[in-house]
């Protein structure tokens, strides 16, 4: 078995807690969700949006290149996560690394718009196509770091980020590269985005201005789905071997995909969840584990089968548990390197971040081993388990 260590040495988002770590600790450390209002799909929508200031900064890279101006927000988040990134653990421009930043939607904004224009005019824009395709993330990445090594971009719906790293992970132990750009990005704040979990019925209906908290992720009594969208890019750095600079040390990967009964199916007590568990934490001690950070994407379902697959796996030693969809809502292909985000800031400041709705959690001994947890549509579970450095 390869033993190579695996390192990250940067990470870096911008989402509604956001731009910088500094901003995005400060958000945790208060009871507050970040949730907006827009009007979309023909109603008012609760939604977790970029910052005054954040949107600033996207609107910096779009007039960075005279290219830029036609891309996607999706694209557009994945560049400044990535620049700020690449400049923390102290790459350089020509440097050879591998980018593997996924997204579960892609261009939606830019897609739902071209449409519209073609049906509405019966023709099609020149770059439709190219910046509407899934793989011009990494690609336009690659451009504006001028980078050299490979790029890659999919799409594994909701864990599409930690999938991220597993490719990452792979690449790093067989030696073909060594360092990898990995994460997720996601701009689904439109109207048929919002359209399209209103049909799945799992948006929330319920009101901001009544209500205390929108999105009940991790409240496992809850009796309506209560998911809310947000827009985010995050990315880190990994390096193979140790480092000086590391911040943690990714120590075991699990993936698994269940055998699905429909499109949007789960078990019961969630048995990819509990593969991916397992296969991350074969070489550990459950009681190690002081952490897990829960997908919980504020669904009955969703919440209830991930908490019965950590108890099966777990039994009697279940570590304190969290989630950060309360706060900031799902933001699909970017929320598994969010919750890694949430995981690296509790890791750094040996604080663990309780759900303020729910019975409080008392941390009782240093966070060192955190897991992480994404799973999507079709059952494809990630479990990631970080060591602190």
């Amino acid at each position: 078995m390869n033993t190579t260590k695996i390192c990250i040495t940067a990470f870096s988002s911008i989402s509604s807690l956001g731009n910088n770590a500094e901003e995005v600790w400060k958000k945790y450390l208060n009871d507050q969700h970040c949730f907006s209002q827009q009007f979309l799909d023909q109603q008012e929508t609760s939604v977790a949006a970029l910052e005054a200031d954040s949107k600033q900064i996207i609107d910096e890279v779009r007039e960075s290149d005279s290219k830029y101006k036609f891309l996607d927000d999706s694209v557009l988040f994945a560049l400044a996560a990535s620049r700020k990134a690449v400049k923390q653990a102290g790459w350089k421009s020509g440097d050879t690394f591998g980018i593997n930043i996924g997204s579960s939607r892609g261009a939606t904004d830019l897609f739902e718009k071209h449409y519209k224009e073609y049906v509405d005019t019966g023709k099609a824009q020149t770059l439709a196509s190219p910046t509407t395709t899934l793989g011009n993330i990494s690609s336009w990445i690659a451009h504006d770091l001028q980078s050299t090594g490979p790029e890659i971009s999919h799409s594994i719906t909701c864990s599409t980020a930690l999938h991220a790293i597993l490719n990452g992970v792979a690449w790093l132990k067989s030696g073909m590269a060594d360092k990898f750009l990995v994460g997720g990005s996601e701009a689904p704040l439109t109207d048929f985005t919002i359209a399209q979990m209103r049909a799945l019925k799992i948006y929330s209906r319920l009101d901001q201005n009544e209500e205390a908290w929108p999105n009940l992720a991790f409240d496992f009594e809850k009796t309506q789905n209560t998911m809310i969208l947000g827009e985010a890019a995050g990315v880190c750095c990994m390096e193979a071997g140790k480092a000086e600079n590391a911040i943690a040390y990714i120590t075991g990967v699990g993936y698994a995909t269940e055998i699905l009964e429909h499109n949007i199916s789960i078990s019961a007590e969630a048995d990819c969840f509990q593969k991916s568990m397992k296969m991350a934490l074969k070489e550990t001690d459950l009681k190690d584990i002081d952490v897990i950070v829960m997908h919980a994407p504020g669904t009955i379902k969703g919440d209830l089968t991930e908490l019965r697959a950590i108890e099966k796996v777990f039994g009697e030693n279940v570590p304190l548990l969290t989630t950060n969809k309360w706060k900031i809502g799902h933001t699909f292909g970017a929320s598994g390197i969010l919750s890694l985000e949430l995981a690296l800031l509790m890791i750094q400041h040996d604080k663990f971040i309780n759900v303020p709705f729910t019975k409080a959690q008392n941390q009782t001994k240093s966070i060192k081993k955190v897991l992480i947890n994404a799973v999507g549509f079709g059952g494809n579970a990630v479990s990631i388990l970080i060591e602190k450095a």
